[in-house]
């Protein structure tokens, strides 16, 4: 299986076996972030933000407390707060086609994943957010317009947002 690391290997290919039925899980956070783009940190768990079908035995098999995260010490996470894109099911890509029968991971873009991030703000998000927005050399108008049309609509507290994306662009610019 290319590109994907034990434990993650073991861990996946025994869900996908363990799984009822095809599953699609749409993957966000740090695991996205080192094993599909590249980032040279660990990470302890998949984060998350849909599987579809929706499916409950997802945590009973691999999630916080499964027999799974005690053979191979990581989960799957369902993450439920972030805010993410409107269309952004539109730019998934598939992580490992055809690597499992019935598990299919996808990742969301780099410009969805730095927008996933905004709300929570963090330091490390911040950092993951600089990596990806320097290393695939992104548009700052493209996150901007992507901002504006398919992430402020749906924000509690857009200020907020408007502020933290001119402060990110700041320090991903070097300004």
């Amino acid at each position: 299986m290319p590109d994907l690391p034990s434990p993650w290997r073991e861990f996946l290919s025994e869900l996908d076996a363990r799984l009822a039925e095809s599953v699609a899980l749409h993957c966000i956070g740090g695991f996205v972030i080192s094993l599909f783009y590249g980032l040279p940190r660990p990470t302890g768990d998949i984060d998350y933000y849909t599987a579809i079908p929706s499916s409950p035995e997802l945590d009973r098999l691999a999630g916080p407390g499964s027999a799974l995260e005690a053979i191979h010490n990581v989960r799957l996470h369902r993450v439920t707060v972030t805010d993410m894109p409107e269309d952004y099911e539109e730019r998934l890509r598939e992580m490992f086609p055809r690597a499992f029968e019935k598990l299919h991971l996808f990742a969301v873009d780099p410009y969805d994943l730095i927008l996933s991030k905004l709300g929570r703000n963090s330091g490390k998000d911040r950092d993951d957010a600089a990596y990806l927005f320097q290393t695939f050399a992104l548009d700052s108008n493209v996150l901007e317009e992507r901002y504006r049309k398919e992430l402020r609509p749906n924000l509690s507290l857009p200020d907020r947002g408007d502020l933290t994306l001119r402060l990110w662009l700041e320090i991903f610019r070097g300004d």
